[in-house]
């Protein structure tokens, strides 16, 4: 395959961490990122809030079923981060640099899709993984009964 999709599945708190790091390093002339590649986040939406007379934007994570939030950071310099309704789009745009609705490529996003439905279908498993992985419940200690509680006699000092 020409270029295979090398976006890898996020948690929120490592989306976070990212985004304080660039804000952190805003500043800065040549800021180095402490991880750069291709990232997406699944079920949230980020959102950027501008505050009257404040020049900087203000960003945050929602959560928001069924949303995708794509990272790009592979020259480790520059966060660049989209907003996207499904995970092919949000793998399509981390591949090419485009939005589905773009017309300056060679190829549509329909043939990229049908190109790289294994890949897709391979990050669907993972987050479905992760899905039943949160529903199963932590195994939780039996409460003590009274008729396994022992009798202890205290002796008087």
């Amino acid at each position: 395959m020409k270029n295979p999709i090398r976006a890898t599945i996020i948690t929120v708190d490592q989306a976070r961490a990212m985004l304080k790091d660039q804000r952190d390093q805003r500043d800065e002339r040549f800021p180095e990122l402490a991880a750069s590649g291709q990232y997406i986040l699944p079920d949230y939406r980020l959102t950027r809030k501008r505050e009257a007379f404040k020049i900087r934007r203000h960003t945050f994570l929602k959560k928001h079923f069924r949303s995708y939030v794509a990272f790009d950071s592979d020259n480790g310099q520059t966060l660049w981060i989209h907003n996207f309704p499904s995970l092919s789009e949000a793998c399509f745009w981390l591949n090419t640099g485009l939005k589905p609705n773009d017309t300056d490529s060679t190829s549509s996003y329909q043939e990229w899709k049908t190109k790289h439905t294994d890949e897709i279908e391979a990050l669907k498993e993972q987050l479905r993984a992760q899905h039943h992985e949160k529903k199963k419940p932590a195994a939780v200690a039996k409460p003590a009964h009274v008729s396994a509680v022992k009798k202890v006699k205290h002796t008087k000092k």
